[in-house]
This record gives structure tokens, C-alpha cells and sequence, in this order.
């Protein structure tokens, strides 16, 4: 009876070693550790796109997807960029940065909206905001604050 073949994770370790010996660490490595590297506040306006690796064993070059003015940014902080993402590949994988400026991806998931409670204001409250907006006079404008001003009282309550 044959054996079963091993998981596929001990499987391709082996390879995925081997190519990595042979060709470096990929911009995944670079991707998980971009934070780190340049700061949250760069890294929510940059993000590693691919490594080129020059013929030979010459050093290769990092290209990164920056946004917007972000890009002068990283052109003045290239060596410092530089010298951090050799710590993570290694001394000498990468000397150059290629800037390509185009939207970048979100790093971080952003934070869900927070919903104020509906439903009505006790009658205080709406004796205050009537009593504040008597001298308006009627129409669309005096609708809107009494919009606004239910919703702020709402959310001093809540």
C-alpha cells in the first residue's frame, strides 16, 4: 500500500529554500515588515511592488508604488529606506528604489463608523433646541439645523 503524500506545506519547503537561496526573498517578505521599515506614516503612502534582480550577482532594485507627493518624501529618504531593507534581505540585495506613483493599497482595515442610537430626543431637549433656533425663521435652512442639532444632542446622550 503506497504511502500518503505529505502535506503540501513539507512538500515544497524544500523548493521554496532553494529558490529562495537562488533568487532572494520576494517583496512579500518586504510587504510584512513594511511598517516597520518606513514608519506607519510612510507606509500608508508607499508599498513594495517587486524586486529586480540585476544579472549576476549585482545588487538589485526595489520598486516601489508611492502616492501622490509621497514620492518626494521617499526620493529624500531613499538611503535610509535603503539601508533598512538590507537589514531585512540582506547587505547588498538592493541599492537602488524605482518610484512609481499610483494608488496605493490600504495596509490597515479602516475602523468601522460608529452609529449613533435613532429615535427621538427627550422633551428637554427638544424645548432647548426649539428655544435656540426661535429667531430662525421658517424653511429649509431652519430644517437642517434642527437635523444637526438633534444629531449633536444625540451624541452628547450616547
Amino acid at each position: 500500500m503506497p504511502r500518503p503524500a505529505p502535506p503540501a506545506g513539507r512538500a515544497l519547503g524544500p523548493v521554496l529554500k532553494a529558490l529562495e537561496e537562488k533568487f532572494g526573498q520576494g517583496p512579500g517578505q518586504l510587504q510584512l515588515k513594511w511598517k516597520e521599515i518606513v514608519g506607519e506614516t510612510l507606509a500608508r503612502h508607499t508599498e513594495p511592488v517587486k524586486l529586480i534582480k540585476a544579472r549576476g550577482n549585482a545588487p538589485g532594485t526595489l520598486e516601489l508604488r508611492v502616492a501622490g507627493p509621497a514620492a518626494a518624501i521617499v526620493q529624500h529618504q531613499a538611503p535610509e529606506i535603503l539601508q533598512r531593507v538590507s537589514l531585512v534581505l540582506g547587505e547588498g540585495s538592493v541599492t537602488k528604489l524605482r518610484i512609481i506613483q499610483g494608488a496605493v493599497r490600504a495596509h490597515a482595515r479602516p475602523q468601522a463608523v460608529r452609529r449613533r442610537p435613532k429615535g427621538p430626543l427627550d422633551a428637554a431637549a427638544e424645548q432647548t433646541l426649539a428655544e435656540g433656533l426661535a429667531d430662525q425663521p421658517e424653511g429649509p435652512l431652519r430644517e437642517a439645523l434642527i437635523r444637526l442639532g438633534r444629531e449633536t444632542l444625540r451624541g452628547r446622550n450616547s
